[in-house]
C-alpha cells in the first residue's frame, strides 16, 4: 500500500494543480497558457503546467515552505520524560533535550544546513527579511544554549544522548560539514549572533579529524571499512571552501579542490557523465549505482566551491570542467515531467524530488554565474522547476523526497526507499532552486523567447532570431 500511495502522490498533486490553474482541458493534462490560441490542436497538452514560471508564483511557493519550516522547528528545551519546558538554566538537568521537531526536522542535522543555505539565498534574491528569521532564531538558540548543554555533558556524561552532541563531540561529516558552511554563510550575511566557537569546532573536525584515505580524500568506515560516498563531496567540500572564504587561507581551498578532483576520480563515470553513489577500497571494481541524490550532492558541492574559489586558483578550471561534464550527463536524463528518477539511468524507478531540486538549483545557478550557456540549459532548469512546483503542497510541505539512504549494493534497496514529507532533504534544495529560478528570470543577460510553442533561453547579446511559425 505504501508503494501504491507513493506512486499515486505525483498524480494527485498534478490533478490538484489542474483545479488551481484553471487552464486544464482534462484531468492531469495542461494547455500552455503562453500560447495565444488555446484551441490550436498543434499546441498539444502536457502532464505538468507547461509555461514560463512567474516570479510571484515562485515567491509564494517559497513563502509557503518557509512558513511550514518555521512552525515545524521549535527552539525550546524540555524535560525528556515529562515534556515540560526547562525553565531553570542555572544548572543542567540530566534529562534536558531540544524539543523535537516535526518528523526528522532536527535543528542540527546536515539537511538543516542546506535549509539555511536556501533561506539565505531566498532573502538575497527577494530582499524579504522573513526568509532569514528562522535562521536567526536557530543560531541564537545554539549560541544561548551551548554553554548549558556543555555543562550537562561534563556533569552527566550522556555521550550521544546530549542534544548538542553533534557540536560538543562531532564524529562524522554528517554532524558538522553542512552546518559549518551554513554558519559561515550566515556570518557573511550578518544573520544571527557570532558563531565563531561553533565554526571553529566544525571546521577543525572536517580538516583534521575526519577519516580519510591515504591520499587525503574524505572517506568513511562504513558500510565497509574504507568507503567513499558521493554525499561527502557536499558534507566536506563546502565547509572547506567557506573556511577559505572566511580566512583567506589558500590551504582550505587547496583541500577543497583536491577532494573534488580525487572524489571524482573514484566515483565519476566519464562515459555516462554520472557519479556512482560510492566506492569501497576492498572492492573497487564493484557494480555502480547511480543514485540521483548522490549526484545532487556532488554538483551542489562543486557549485558552492566555485562561488568562493579565487578564479586564479590553479584548480578553478578543473573544477569548472568537472561541473560542466556532470551537468551535461544529468541534463540528458531529465524526464518528461521535468523531474529526475531516483536511479538516474533507470526510468522505471520513481521520480524523486530532492535530487531534482538540487539539479534545478545548480543548473540555474551555473547559468546565472556564466559557467554554462542559457541555450538549452535554461529550458531544462525551467522544466525542472515546473516539475518541482507540483511537489509543493498547500501547506508548504515538499512531497516525493526519498528518506535517508545509505550506500548500498543492490537496486532493490534504492528502488524501494520510501518518500516522505518529513524527509528534510527536499526542503533546502527546493528553496535554493526557487530562489535561483527567480534570479534567472530576472537575469538581464538572458532573454526568453517563446517560439514554436516552446521556450528558448538565449544570451541577450546573441542577436535576433529568425522564426517563421508554422500553424
Amino acid at each position: 500500500m505504501k508503494k501504491i500511495s507513493r506512486l499515486l502522490a505525483p498524480i494527485a498533486a498534478i490533478a490538484a494543480l489542474a483545479l488551481l490553474i484553471g487552464d486544464a482541458h482534462a484531468e492531469g493534462t495542461y494547455r500552455n497558457p503562453d500560447n495565444r490560441n488555446l484551441n490550436d490542436a498543434g499546441e498539444g497538452s502536457y502532464p505538468v503546467p507547461y509555461k514560463k514560471p512567474v516570479v510571484a508564483e515562485i515567491s509564494d511557493a517559497l513563502q509557503r515552505i518557509r512558513g511550514y519550516l518555521d512552525t515545524a522547528t521549535p527552539t525550546r528545551v524540555i524535560h525528556s520524560v515529562s515534556r515540560a519546558p526547562v525553565t531553570d538554566f542555572s544548572k543542567p538537568a540530566a534529562d534536558a533535550i531540544f524539543a523535537p521537531s516535526n518528523g526528522d526536522f532536527g535543528v542540527m542535522v546536515y539537511e538543516m544546513g542546506v535549509v539555511h543555505a536556501g533561506l539565505l539565498k531566498a532573502h538575497e534574491v527577494t530582499g524579504d527579511k522573513r526568509f532569514t528569521e528562522m535562521t536567526a532564531r536557530h543560531l541564537q538558540f545554539f549560541a544561548d544554549k551551548m554553554p548549558y548543554f556543555r555543562a550537562q555533558e561534563e556533569q552527566f556524561h550522556l555521550d550521544r544522548a546530549n542534544s548538542f552532541a553533534r557540536f560538543l563531540d562531532p564524529r562524522s561529516l554528517d554532524d558538522v560539514g553542512s552546518m559549518c558552511a551554513a554558519l559561515v554563510r550566515a556570518r557573511f550575511a550578518k544573520v544571527g549572533p557570532d558563531m565563531s566557537k561553533m565554526i571553529a569546532i566544525c571546521s577543525d573536525f572536517v580538516a583534521k579529524k575526519q577519516y580519510r584515505l591515504a591520499d587525503g580524500t574524505l572517506a568513511r568506515k562504513r558500510p565497509q571499512a574504507s568507503s567513499l560516498w558521493g554525499d561527502d563531496m557536499y558534507m566536506g567540500v563546502p565547509a572547506l571552501a567557506e573556511m577559505g572564504h572566511l580566512t583567506g587561507d589558500k590551504a582550505w581551498f587547496d583541500d577543497a579542490v583536491k577532494n573534488v578532483l580525487q572524489m571524482s576520480g573514484y566515483l565519476f563515470n566519464q562515459q555516462s557523465g554520472l557519479y556512482t553513489h560510492g566506492w569501497n577500497a576492498n572492492n573497487p571494481d564493484a557494480p555502480q549505482f547511480y543514485w540521483a541524490r548522490a549526484n545532487g550532492w556532488s554538483v551542489m558541492a562543486m557549485s558552492d566551491l566555485l562561488d568562493v574559489l579565487p578564479k586564479d586558483h590553479p584548480g578553478y578550471p578543473q573544477v569548472l570542467a568537472q561541473l560542466r561534464a556532470s551537468l551535461r550527463g544529468i541534463a540528458q536524463l531529465q524526464s518528461g515531467t521535468g523531474l529526475w528518477h531516483q536511479m538516474l539511468d533507470r526510468n522505471d524507478s520513481y521520480l524523486e524530488t530532492s535530487a531534482s531540486a538540487m539539479f534545478v538549483y545548480t543548473i540555474a545557478h551555473a547559468i546565472n554565474q556564466g559557467w554554462i550557456s542559457p541555450a538549452t540549459y535554461g529550458s531544462i532548469a525551467q522544466a525542472g522547476w515546473i516539475g518541482l512546483s507540483t511537489r509543493i503542497n498547500a501547506k508548504g510541505q515538499v512531497e516525493g523526497t526519498c528518506v535517508g539512504t545509505t550506500f548500498a549494493s543492490d537496486h532493490i534497496y534504492y528502488y524501494n526507499r520510501p518518500t516522505s514529507v518529513d524527509a528534510l532533504h527536499g526542503y533546502g534544495p527546493t528553496l535554493l532552486a526557487g530562489a535561483e529560478m527567480i534570479k534567472l528570470l530576472k537575469n538581464p543577460a538572458v532573454a526568453v523567447e517563446y517560439k514554436v510553442r516552446t521556450y528558448h533561453y538565449m544570451p541577450a547579446s546573441s542577436g535576433k532570431t529568425d522564426y517563421r511559425e508554422h500553424h
